[in-house]
């Protein structure tokens, strides 16, 4: 029985800092498996009906526009994700111990883990080594991945839809999130042809220049191979990078640890997902940032991008209700991860902190603005692409060819119908990666505008950054705090605007 609002905010804050120690393990390596069903299981009390109706009543007498109403409609969307994550924990397990027991064997007799395929692929010395990993995982991931994840995409719709809450899947998402898809879809579709002369222009001699192959042949693999962009290594070494990245902070007048809330776990370690994560146990006490090193540049962006998500929850204001704290629009701290991740587009910060120098900067960022767009366009066909796949217009067995299509059109790579269920990520999150690059744009020109060119080593734009930004938690809607800090309305436009400057 939920006895009030207070109790229902103990009882979720518990339950997220439960579920986020025990992925935290497991994906970190230091477990082979999570056990998430026991844990749902000691807050069934909160996992129910009764409880979505208590806070739905909560929501529908709030006034809109209120601190109440915002409150209600963050539990909500939490309480849905929540109860959907309970009804998946079973097959979240499963798909866990998978990746992490999972070995794809090349017929060489060479055995590679699943979770260590990725920078493999990326660092790949030749085509014909990285053409004959991705076959062997594509294959894998068919076999035996995939099943899984079609069953969790289809069991996830059908639970979403069966709460009532709108008519489908699509429209339950808008509802919570105050997102629209139709909108934000033609927005990508928009980008994509805004972009199309200039992605032309750049892929072409990219590929024939590092991968020595032409548009049409590559694929998916190698597109990790072309961005890794191994010839910049020198100028990013290891050694150097988290002492680079903590010294720019302190110029900037910010804790990188937080006053030690933020836990760096950045070593190699068997079992560590190759993607990068933050973990935050207990928020703002208890930040883990999880990383495996895959080399070069790639570490370098990685590691900002992980601490721009970190320091955001080590620094949100606790004296804030859980829903302010834990959950809410997760563009927004995606942003502040793209604001210090994109640091390392900037020339000014690169030749300060890196070991680049003005000869190899243009062909760097060159390189980067090759990246970015190619990112672009990948988000923007995904997001199209999920859009179909949760509307339930396209059956589900024809969802790999329309996967392998989309993704293919944009990107000019070629995609494998095997990722087609697993390259989703959960509840849309594609939508907030999008919001984030244009929010991320507008907190970056405010910075500038507020504490000039290098307010990347302002010691007064770290306290404002902590204070106006950080502090805030996830209490506002991206476009919410766009509007506070800038007055402006989300767009892509100044973010392809950044990338036609980096082209230059």
């Amino acid at each position: 029985m939920i006895e009030s609002l207070e109790s229902l905010r103990r009882d979720g804050q518990s339950l997220m800092e439960d579920v986020s120690w025990e992925l935290y393990q497991a994906h970190a390596g230091l477990k082979s498996k999570a056990e998430l069903q026991s844990i749902y299981a000691r807050y069934e009390q909160i996992l129910g009906r009764e409880a979505l109706d208590f806070v739905l009543n909560q929501f529908q007498l709030s006034t809109p526009g209120s601190e109440e109403h915002r409150s209600a409609r963050l539990l909500l969307e939490w309480l849905v994700e929540s109860q959907t994550g309970h009804v998946l924990a079973e097959i979240e397990e499963r798909e866990i111990a998978w990746e992490s027991a999972a070995i794809v064997r090349l017929p060489d007799g060479r055995e590679v883990p699943y979770m260590r395929a990725g920078i493999e692929l990326a660092n790949a010395p030749t085509r014909a080594e990285r053409s004959a990993l991705e076959t062997a995982r594509a294959e894998l991931v068919a076999r035996e991945l995939a099943p899984m994840r079609l069953g969790r995409l289809q069991r996830e719709k059908d639970y979403v839809e069966s709460l009532g809450i709108a008519k489908n899947y699509n429209a339950t998402f808008e509802a919570l999130s105050g997102v629209s898809l139709s909108a934000l879809a033609a927005e990508c579709e928009r980008l994509l042809r805004e972009t199309q002369a200039m992605w032309d222009d750049m892929l072409p001699q990219a590929l024939r220049t590092s991968l020595g192959i032409a548009v049409g042949e590559a694929t998916r693999a190698d597109a990790l191979a072309l961005f890794r962009a191994p010839q910049f290594d020198q100028f990013f070494p290891a050694s150097d990078l988290e002492g680079a990245v903590r010294r720019q902070m302190i110029d900037m007048g910010i804790d990188p640890t937080a006053n030690g809330r933020v836990r760096y776990d950045t070593g190699e370690r068997p079992g560590k997902r190759s993607r990068a994560f933050c973990a935050p146990v207990r928020i703002p006490d208890e930040v883990y940032l999880v990383m495996r090193p895959h080399g070069g540049q790639t570490d370098w962006q990685t590691l900002l991008h992980e601490l721009g998500h970190a320091l955001h929850f080590a620094y949100t204001n606790a004296s804030y209700p859980f829903e302010f704290r834990w959950v809410g629009d997760n563009s927004v701290t995606e942003s502040y991860a793209m604001l210090f991740d994109h640091l390392m587009q900037n020339p000014g910060w690169l030749l300060r902190y890196s070991g680049l120098g003005r000869r190899e900067l243009p062909s760097y960022l060159r390189a980067a603005a090759l990246e970015e767009l190619q990112f672009l366009r990948r988000y923007s066909a995904k997001l199209i692409y999920e859009e179909q796949l949760y509307s339930g217009r396209v059956p589900w067995d024809a969802l790999p060819s329309l996967y392998v299509e989309t993704l293919t059109s944009a990107t000019r790579f070629n995609y494998d119908p095997a990722d087609a269920f697993v390259d989703v990520d959960s509840r849309y999150y594609a939508v907030r990666y999008l919001r984030a690059w244009q929010l991320g744009a507008i907190v970056a020109q405010t910075l500038v505008e507020q504490f000039n060119e290098d307010w990347y080593r302002n010691p007064r734009a770290g306290p404002w950054i902590a204070g106006q930004l950080f502090g805030e938690g996830q209490r506002e809607l991206a476009h919410e705090l766009s509007r506070r800090i800038s007055g402006q309305p989300l767009s892509f436009t100044p973010v392809i605007h950044a990338v036609e400057c980096l082209a230059e």
